[in-house]
């Protein structure tokens, strides 16, 4: 599935990046803990989750996810976004919850 098709069935803004109709997600991983989203996730995931700091950037970057969708209409920080746009991670958000 296309990112911008994730956006449409989300109602979901784009954060931080470009070209969503040319990033492909295959699986989706809905998580708070980390731990659990370093264990368990696989290439070409995404990442839904309603946390907003550093962390998540990091978590992603090291398993190489192409995005993360942050839930329950959490406002990204800025320091976040600007890491998300420095290491090419595609950072969406909406205001749905986590399970729909």
């Amino acid at each position: 599935m296309k990112l911008t098709e994730v956006l449409e069935i989300t109602g979901a803004t784009c954060v931080v990046g470009e070209q969503l109709d040319t990033i492909e997600v295959n699986h989706a991983f809905a998580s708070d803990l980390m731990s659990d989203v370093l264990a368990m996730s696989r290439p070409g995931t995404l990442l839904i989750t309603g946390l907003t700091t550093p962390q998540i950037i990091r978590t992603v970057q090291m398993l190489n996810l192409p995005a993360i969708l942050v839930v329950r209409g959490k406002e990204v920080p800025q320091d976040v976004a600007d890491l998300a746009r420095t290491t090419g991670i595609v950072l969406l958000a909406t205001h749905d919850i986590m399970y729909v």
